[in-house]
């Protein structure tokens, strides 16, 4: 039995890019691999990085849990808790702080996009939260980690910091590895199809939050950027607009991309942004009833409370494991 561990971080509203690359895809790893272990968690202490809200980074961490189970997350079958309410893997992540070197830090691309944009008041933990993430990992020895094209990089420092330990200390953390599915990993900016669609962007017009109305999901499909050359073919190079859509066209119905050519052979791009405008509301408008379903119920709260007593059982075992192996502490009898 293999276990796979992945989280998302609750920061700004949830958007179409977060459900295909991250959301649908554990879901459907999970309906896929029946006999193996999965670990979710809502990354809170990622969150704050950067300033946040307080109760609207409580209402977040909230949202996002109850999305996933909204998607078809099974319960039963998740170890599904909220991060900050599991403190080992802060604790863990000090300790691999110290197996960590300044400059794999430096050559993480988040911090050296930001930096180079001079951005006022980084916080150090923008800076060393690539530790962290190694650590809400190996806590729980992850065989296998979901991850986007643009997390990577990420996974590797992950597995470079594991390495560097078990070499030190003796075989001890799982070195995991990384599961990246073939299409939908990283969804575009409807507006702006050269960068990933992120809730963080000024304007809300390059990305589809998952709690949009019905009828603004479709106009910002509709409005989605493609080019002159009236041609439905995937050509990501010289077409990157009508790739991204036709990716998620693709995600959301299972046809190739050779099929979605086919279909919209000779018919331009009015027919198959109408029809994909159609898809992605019936596909977000069925989320968001079932969401609503399990906010009411008050079952989210058992099922986190559940989902934090295992995972801090788990996680505590390892910690105090890891510690002795370093020297922390009183060696046990």
């Amino acid at each position: 039995m293999k276990r796979i561990v992945s989280g998302i971080k609750p920061s700004g509203t949830l958007t179409l890019g977060n459900y295909i690359g991250a959301i649908k895809r554990f879901v459907e790893l999970q309906r896929s691999m029946p006999d193996d272990e999965f670990y979710l968690f809502v990354a809170d202490l990622h969150a704050i990085t950067v300033p946040q809200e307080a109760s609207l980074l409580r209402q977040r961490t909230k949202e996002v849990a109850a999305m996933y189970l909204a998607a078809g997350l099974d319960p039963l079958r998740t170890i599904l808790f909220i991060q900050s309410e599991v403190k080992e893997h802060a604790e863990l992540g000090y300790l691999l702080q110290c197996s960590t070197y300044i400059g794999e830090l430096e050559r993480m691309t988040q911090f050296k996009d930001k930096s180079k944009k001079q951005e006022a008041g980084l916080s150090t933990a923008l800076f060393t939260y690539p530790v962290l993430m190694a650590a809400d990992i190996i806590l729980y020895d992850a065989d296998y980690v979901p991850v986007g094209d643009d997390q990577k990089q990420h996974l590797e420092l992950t597995r470079d910091i594991a390495t560097r330990f078990n070499n030190r200390y003796g075989d001890f953390f799982v070195v995991p590895e990384p599961l990246i599915p073939e299409t939908g990993a990283r969804i575009m900016d409807l507006q702006d199809p050269e960068k990933k669609m992120s809730k963080s962007d000024e304007s809300d017009k390059g990305y589809i939050s998952l709690f949009d109305p019905l009828d603004v999901i479709r106009k910002k499909i509709k409005s989605a950027v493609t080019d002159s050359i009236g041609i439905v073919q995937y050509d990501p190079s010289s077409q990157s607009g009508v790739a991204n859509l036709m990716n998620i066209y693709s995600v959301l119905t299972d046809l190739s991309f050779a099929q979605i050519e086919e279909k919209y052979k000779g018919l331009g791009y009015a027919m198959f942004k109408s029809d994909l405008a159609e898809l992605v509301a019936s596909e977000i408008g069925a989320l968001q009833n079932r969401y609503q379903h399990i906010i009411q119920s008050g079952e989210l709260d058992q099922i986190l409370d559940s989902g934090r007593d295992i995972a801090s059982r788990v996680a505590y075992k390892k910690l105090e494991k890891c510690k002795q192996k370093i020297g922390l502490g009183r060696k046990r009898k």
